[in-house]
Formats: structure tokens, sequence, C-alpha cells
């Protein structure tokens, strides 16, 4: 049986924190009305993370007052599938981007065209 790593809620928050610290600043700037939240088991399985919103590139002129987007990183699943914390942490960067990348536009086929 693989070893499951187990990671306080505050330690993970802490590496999706990290994560996002990673973003290149020309894109954190451009990035609008989105949150980011820990949020311990997905809807559905197979979940890591799930971007919920209208994507930058599909915002217009009607784009106002409205709700931020939503991006879920769910630390359950990524702790059950990592065996080092050093593959948590990976993983947590890895989710975040693939999120982010939802919230630019980028789609699940494009973002698997680019290695991730």
């Amino acid at each position: 049986m693989a070893t499951v790593i187990e990671v306080s809620r505050q330690k993970f928050e802490e590496l999706v924190a990290e994560a996002l610290d990673t973003i290149p600043p020309e894109l954190t700037r451009v990035m609008s009305n989105v949150v980011v939240v820990v949020v311990d088991d997905p809807p559905e399985p197979d979940l890591l993370g799930l971007y919920t919103g209208v994507p930058l590139t599909e915002r217009g002129d009607w784009y106002s007052a409205v709700l931020p987007d939503r991006i879920e990183i769910y630390r359950n699943p990524i702790c059950q599938m990592c065996d080092t914390e050093a593959r948590v942490v990976e993983e947590v960067r890895i989710t975040v981007i693939h999120e982010i990348a939802h919230h630019f536009g980028i789609d699940d086929d494009r973002l698997h065209q680019l290695g991730w």
C-alpha cells in the first residue's frame, strides 16, 4: 500500500500561497476578480483543482458587479496521490498553474499540448 502524506490544512494553504508566488508578475497583474481557496475534498472524484468563473478572454463590456471567479485546490486528493512532501509541493504547483491557465482562457486540450 502506498504511503499517504499528511499535510495540515495550514501547511497546504502555505504551499498554495508559495505556488501563487511563482506566477510571473506580468501575469498576476492582469489576473482579475479571482479568489484561490483550499478545499479538503472535491465535489466529484479525480479532481485536484477546479476553476469556476468567466475566463479573462470571454469578459466583455457586460462584465461588472459579478462575484469573483473561484479556483479551488483540493487538499485530500493531492495528498493521497503523493508519496513524499516534495511531491505534494510539486503537485500543488502544477494544479495551481493549471487552474490559473483556465482563468486566462486556456482549455485542457491546449494545456496538454503545452505539457501540463
